[in-house]
């Protein structure tokens, strides 16, 4: 029904190594290219709304690749928001850091292998809920998000709930 055509001449085959939109794809894995986050590591602390979204824009592309990014980026996607006044402070420098040094030194991640032996690991907590994804004890992929305003009221039961749903969504 579709037809898919690719010019041998245009074709490569068995390379051991692909860059591709910001990754790199070998043997081992996937994972962040070097040459696309060099400048995340001399990146200078932001002064306004819109450069915290800039740098939080760059290292939101990359969040699989980084354990708990909402629970780290939350003091400065605080200071994203319409009604609160911009004041950096340490918690907020804090934060920058640590998302720069984790960016700046993310693992490989595994190539998922086959359909089977998948594993959803989830948490949730009064901050946001998160997820991994591994398969024979390596690490596909991380996933996490803040909580919605009418998520803060939720019980520890529907929190956990919501972990589960938020991971087999992704």
């Amino acid at each position: 029904k579709e037809e898919l055509y690719a010019k041998f001449s245009k074709c490569e085959f068995w390379i051991p190594k692909v860059q591709f939109l910001g990754h790199v794809i070998e043997s081992q894995g996937i994972h962040v290219d070097p040459t696309k986050i060099e400048s995340v590591k001399d990146w200078a602390t932001p002064k306004s709304p819109t450069e915290i979204r800039q740098f939080l824009g760059l290292t939101g592309y990359y969040r699989r690749f980084i354990e708990g990014f909402s629970k780290i980026a939350k003091p400065m996607t605080k200071l994203t928001q319409k009604k609160v006044k911009f004041g950096w402070g340490d918690k907020q420098e804090a934060a920058f850091q640590l998302l720069k040094q984790k960016l700046c030194s993310a693992p490989i991640l595994a190539l998922p292998k086959g359909s089977k032996d998948f594993i959803v690991y989830c948490d949730a907590s009064n901050k946001g809920l998160g997820a991994v994804l591994m398969q024979r004890e390596k690490v596909i992929s991380y996933a996490s998000r803040q909580l919605k305003i009418h998520e803060k009221n939720y019980t520890t039961h529907d929190l956990e709930l919501g972990a589960v749903v938020f991971a087999l969504k992704i």
